[in-house]
């Protein structure tokens, strides 16, 4: 009975914590899109300002995360979340009202320290509300309504600003302030089963943790193809892709919003259905075959803006690019964040799951630098270099299958074990992965 009950528990916090990704995203979704001509034209403070904007968020997530990870570990998800979600909404707020450069920077530091934190922690949370047999789902259905939300806030948000008027842009940003209170009070009502913390932990686990986690030769190995995946994919979309569509295919800004509409579309569309196809397989085996379909992705992007088509032709190419990246997100995200949790020592769960987010942020930071200049100017160059780091991703991949355990790559083993002990027998495919 208590069972059941500890069951019920986590899955009514799991379902807050899916709204709570879900608001969150929209909130973002409302404003990422439009801080660029906010920052520069609207309030007229020049490219320059809205650029310092763009890398204050990206500098202060670096800043944050590493402390991030420990306080989760010490203080758990909830608490770490609830001061996130209060500091993004007093940057939000902070933004939509700012009137020079110096307090449009103090409050985009906010905002961006405030983001960065809420991704681990929510991580961290679903972890500790999932088991090894929910948690790919758990993870997917994150990721499904993380673009839901993020496109429908983009869609809302785009008919309610106007260029021409202050007003409009703070009344966006109040919204995203609204949403991440309305958070706020959403988590407050949450009651987390209890997961092991840091003083749970064995005593070598309060030795370190950041000594502890490099030490962890998996982890390591995943960080470093957690890298490749986002410098190759994510890093490329609103920088580097996008200006080798516009430069080298002749896409217009229509068909390039045309193409960020499909691979949100495909995410939604196959996520559950991709959901079931990788379930069954090898997860290190399954992020290989991501690098195949980039690497595709990548051949099909050269198409349209190196062999010489029609504009027809080049359109449909690219926005088949971004549909294929999107086919690779949804095999990712049932597996890679799971991946993160299981290699996790007890009561760490916060510390792997910032230590990857500051991964994917540097990823971020990086591949917008390398990529817009290439995308823009040396066309061929680049395609051919990120098809390379496509197939890198597939040989990491394989590379990081050998390093891990049985039960870490192939997650089921250890949900059939379970139900064999639970009927009291032994299983063979069992006792082959202990050997």
């Amino acid at each position: 009975m208590r069972e059941v009950n500890v069951t019920r528990a986590m899955g009514a916090a799991m379902r807050r914590i899916h709204v709570g990704n879900a608001l969150s995203a929209f909130g973002l979704g409302f404003t990422v899109p439009y801080l660029y001509v906010y920052v520069a034209q609207v309030r007229g403070l020049g490219a320059m300002t809205a650029g310092l904007v763009l890398a204050v968020f990206a500098v202060a997530a670096l800043i944050v995360l590493p402390f991030a990870g420990r306080a989760i570990v010490r203080r758990g998800p909830l608490p770490v979340l609830i001061a996130a979600l209060v500091t993004a909404a007093l940057g939000a707020l902070g933004l939509g009202l700012a009137g020079n450069s110096t307090a449009v920077l103090l409050t985009a530091a906010a905002l961006g320290a405030g983001q960065a934190v809420m991704q681990p922690a929510l991580a961290t949370m679903i972890v500790d509300c999932s088991t090894a047999d929910t948690r790919s789902r758990a993870f997917a259905t994150q990721f499904f309504l993380q673009n839901l939300g993020l496109g429908v806030g983009g869609l809302i948000g785009g008919h309610l600003v106007d260029a021409t008027r202050v007003d409009s842009f703070t009344l966006l940003f109040s919204i995203e302030a609204a949403m991440f209170l309305l958070l706020v009070g959403l988590m407050a009502t949450v009651r987390m089963p209890r997961s092991p913390r840091i003083g749970d932990a064995p005593a070598s686990a309060d030795r370190g943790s950041w000594k502890q986690l490099l030490g962890n030769r998996a982890m390591v190995q995943l960080s470093v193809l957690g890298f490749v995946l986002f410098f190759a994919c994510y890093g490329q979309f609103e920088s580097g892709l996008s200006a080798y569509g516009v430069e080298a295919a002749g896409i217009s800004t229509s068909a390039l919003g045309t193409a960020l509409a499909a691979n949100t579309l495909m995410i939604v569309v196959a996520q559950f259905a991709v959901l079931k196809f990788v379930e069954r397989r090898r997860r290190s085996r399954v992020i290989a075959a991501v690098g195949l379909i980039w690497a595709v992705a990548w051949v099909v992007a050269g198409y349209a803006g190196l062999g010489h088509g029609s504009r027809e032709m080049a359109t449909a190419a690219f926005v088949s690019t971004y549909a294929l990246f999107g086919l690779g997100e949804a095999m990712l995200s049932p597996t890679v964040a799971p991946l993160v949790a299981d290699l996790a020592p007890t009561g760490m769960a916060g510390q792997y799951n910032s230590a990857f987010a500051l991964v994917k942020q540097l990823a971020l930071a990086v591949g917008p630098a390398v990529g817009g200049p290439m995308g823009a100017s040396l066309h061929a160059p680049y395609v051919v270099t990120f098809l390379l780091f496509s197939l890198g991703i597939t040989v990491l991949a394989l590379r990081l299958g050998r390093r891990l355990t049985a039960v870490q790559d192939q997650p089921w083993l250890a949900r059939s074990r379970s139900r064999v002990v639970a009927r009291g027998g032994t299983s063979t495919g069992a006792v082959a992965a202990e050997a």
